[in-house]
């Protein structure tokens, strides 16, 4: 895994594509998502080498390349709390239903199951430490993104991808296509693309590419392009 640090956010990368995160608190270290199977290792060896024991465990969708390592890592630092909304834990206990009010569309990509159940369900507004959750379904129903409240960050999950060039979750990139096959609604990864944009973050972090810095004209170069295709 490679690792790249912008201030509090540092980026664990694997296969050049998969991201997970690490936010410095003033506790110690946040961890969102736990990335691809197999990646536990490499994960906790980077948090003893960033110098800080990991305090919290986010999990943004309960996708295989987000959540597949949630028990084996949590197994390793018990006392962390874990984070997540209420519809990707009811993922993760095996219930697929979709709700009465959501749109009624297959839903797409890897999920995964695990025992480790969230020491909180957040919804809109939650803090975690300096994040402030955003909820952001599209891509999944009950996706989250969080936003750095110190400086602006946006970690958005998969509800934008900068692998192959920034696209909103949905649009298909010959490239690296992945995020677009699993998504579920694209009219609705689309209303949350337009609503994480007037965040106006100034710094953009994905779960499967580069971090942009001053993203906002990229993001909305990826929503025109969404607004056409879809």
């Amino acid at each position: 895994m490679s690792i790249k640090t912008y201030g509090n956010l540092i980026q664990q990368t694997r296969f050049g594509a998969f991201n997970s995160y690490f936010i410095r608190e003033d506790d110690g270290l946040t961890l969102i998502d736990t990335n691809m199977p197999g990646s536990t290792d490499a994960i906790l060896k980077a948090a003893s080498e960033i110098g800080g024991s990991i305090k919290r465990i986010v999990i943004t969708h309960a996708h295989g390349d987000h959540a597949a390592d949630l028990d084996k890592i949590h197994a390793q630092v018990p006392e962390a709390d874990v984070f997540m909304s209420a519809r990707s834990a009811r993922f993760l206990q095996g219930d697929m239903s979709l709700d009465a009010g959501e749109p009624q569309e297959q839903l797409r990509g890897s999920y995964v199951t695990a025992e480790t159940r969230p020491t909180q369900a957040v919804v809109d507004d939650d803090m975690i430490g300096s994040l402030r959750v955003i909820q952001a379904p599209g891509h999944t129903p009950g996706h989250i993104a969080l936003l750095d409240t110190r400086d602006n960050t946006l970690i958005a999950g998969d509800a934008y991808v900068t692998q192959a060039g920034i696209t909103v979750s949905g649009e298909f990139k010959l490239l690296f296509p992945f995020p677009a096959m699993a998504t579920w609604s694209k009219a609705t990864a689309l209303k949350t693309a337009k609503m994480l944009r007037d965040l106006s973050p100034t710094r953009l972090a994905v779960g499967h590419g580069k971090v942009l810095e001053n993203p906002v004209n990229a993001m909305d170069g990826a929503i025109r392009s969404a607004e056409a295709k879809f």
